[in-house]
């Protein structure tokens, strides 16, 4: 039974569509679209899978948290309205829609809708022969195609979503509840996907802006006074990226305008700053150095009036410093806020950097704190131990369909179940989480633990460095050895063992690279976040900077 005070997303849309209905909700390309607009169409949607038996087979309150009852529908989409009303769709028809990466193998895709049971896809039309070839003797499932203006012909018995988006609503719809579901399909750095399922009343709070014990009063009042009148918000990674969609859904359940561009080619810094310009953009949201990179060359190449863009949130990567300070230079007026969580978490804590400095570490939000090495117990402020990241409160249900990683990622603790991303961190004496990595991520070198993120930091800060990755690779002596894979700007005179000693400069020495590899650029997965696969096959071949002594 949900509590009182919870929310549906579908129920936050709803009373923003009664606020502000002529307000533009959506722009993609020459697409507008008003919130009243886009509630009409997904009324309409949910009619179409609704009439075709895709919606709701079990109620919450008769599953284990590791299970869904709702009907699974595939976006295989890439950044359009189409997306989200899609999104929007299914909730009220009380299905699960869920993302998955247009980058993938066929292969992947169909392990992916496999395990998921999928019973509807939305896709794009560029899309058919990935989807042919994943849906290969699949059970039936209910398809439907954007136009996309690429001339590929759709699937055999799809259809075209204007069509399904004017579905007559002949009947009453499905009452949508707190406890429907919201799903993330995600792999981290590492691993195969894996369906993350939150309750909506949940994420509504710990990643969409939603408030505790929300009413549709101060909804109201949020949309008329908020962010809605204060300039549009722009995702700029791919909304298959879960911080994406959460920085979409923030905006929109207060009412904003949510910007989007066509993201089928390659990261485009001009086309982002000129929409971004041209749509007077208040808040955009990036992932990491793959984006700040391109953004500080194309606005030192000229100038672009961004002059109400007051907040540019990053996270899903890192940030190097040396791009957080550039944009500062050049953008005066911004503050850079970077936010630390994870599909298993929302967004845990946030950090803030104006022209004036930063903070250390990260101020957590409602429930983010560190729990014990052994994971037994919460840690207290000041408390001198390397711990794990932990949410309480307001964290998911589990992974679907898997019991045993749903209870070690999200365990309980005195009573209370927490979610688990799997970062190390210290808790400070005024209470600020300071990150020190990812635990999987972490090179045991001669039995010190060396987290990669500190030393790409380092890495990054170097002038003369215009990225880098940084991983373990096996060491006869050592067991493993740090290795670190770096791009360097061009004209760069410098080599391996100078960075080495740069790094030595900075942090412990046995934190330095022992070998380097130099690559004309960083690989990063479509999303934004490192491909550490490939890194470590380059780790592997990388030139030893050091000889036998730490």
């Amino acid at each position: 039974m949900a509590a009182r005070g919870e929310w549906s997303l579908v129920g936050v849309a709803d009373v923003v569509a009664r606020v502000a209905p002529d307000r533009d909700m959506l722009v993609c390309g020459s697409v507008r679209r008003t919130f009243a607009e886009v509630a009409e169409r997904t009324r309409s949607l949910a009619a179409f899978f609704w009439e075709r038996g895709v919606g709701l087979r079990i109620e919450r309150s008769e599953l284990e948290r590791w299970e869904s009852g709702q009907d699974p529908v595939a976006l295989v989409l890439h950044n359009s309205t189409e997306y989200v009303e899609a999104m929007l769709g299914a909730y009220r028809a009380r299905a699960v829609p869920f993302n998955v990466n247009q980058h993938y193998r066929p292969a992947e895709v169909r392990s992916l809708l496999d395990d998921l049971g999928v019973c509807a896809v939305v896709y794009h039309r560029r899309y058919r022969s990935l989807l042919e070839s994943a849906l290969e003797g699949h059970p039936r499932v209910v398809l439907v195609d954007v136009d996309d203006g690429s001339g590929v012909e759709p699937l055999h018995g799809s259809s075209g979503f204007e069509e399904a988006a004017h579905t007559a609503v002949t009947a009453p719809l499905p009452e949508t509840s707190p406890d429907d579901l919201c799903v993330v399909c995600t792999g981290g750095t590492t691993g195969r996907p894996k369906a993350v399922l939150w309750r909506q009343a949940d994420i509504y709070v710990s990643a969409m802006a939603g408030v505790e014990g929300a009413t549709a009063e101060s909804i109201t009042d949020s949309v008329r006074a908020g962010a809605g009148a204060g300039g549009a918000w722009y995702p700029v990674a791919p909304l298959m990226h879960a911080a994406a969609q959460w920085t979409a859904f923030s905006g929109l359940n207060q009412g904003a305008t949510v910007v989007l561009h066509e993201d089928t080619g390659p990261f485009d810094a001009a086309a982002v700053l000129g929409l971004a310009e041209r749509e007077r953009v208040a808040l955009m949201s990036i992932v990491g150095d793959a984006y700040a990179g391109p953004l500080v060359e194309e606005l030192r190449r000229r100038p672009y009036n961004l002059s109400g863009l007051a907040i540019l949130g990053t996270g899903g990567a890192a940030t190097g410093v040396q791009h957080k300070d550039a944009l500062l230079g050049l953008l005066p007026n911004l503050v850079i806020r970077d936010g630390y969580g994870s599909s298993e978490t929302g967004g845990m804590a946030y950090g803030a950097r104006t022209r004036k400095g930063g903070t250390e570490g990260f101020a957590p939000s409602a429930g983010a704190t560190v729990i014990s090495a052994d994971r037994t117990r919460f840690v207290e402020p000041g408390e001198d131990e390397l711990g794990w990241t932990a949410r309480r409160g307001r964290v998911p249900l589990g992974y679907l369909d898997d019991k045993d990683r749903t209870e070690q990622t999200f365990p309980v603790i005195d009573g209370e179940r927490v979610a688990l991303p799997g970062d190390r961190a210290r808790l400070t004496a005024d209470g600020r989480i300071v990150l020190l990595g990812r635990d999987a991520l972490v090179v045991n070198t001669g039995g010190e633990k060396v987290f990669v993120e500190e030393v790409e930091e380092v890495l990054r800060s170097h002038p003369e460095v215009a990225d880098a990755l940084v991983v373990g690779r096996p060491s006869t002596r050592f067991g493993q050895e740090v290795a670190a894979v770096v791009a360097l700007v061009d004209g760069s005179t410098t080599d391996g063992p100078v960075l080495r000693e740069y790094v030595a400069t900075h942090i412990a020495r046995f934190k330095a690279p022992r070998a380097v590899a130099v690559v004309d650029r960083i690989r990063r997965l479509a999303n934004g976040k490192p491909d550490y696969s490939w890194a470590r096959e380059v780790g592997l071949r990388a030139d030893e900077v050091a000889g036998s002594g730490r």
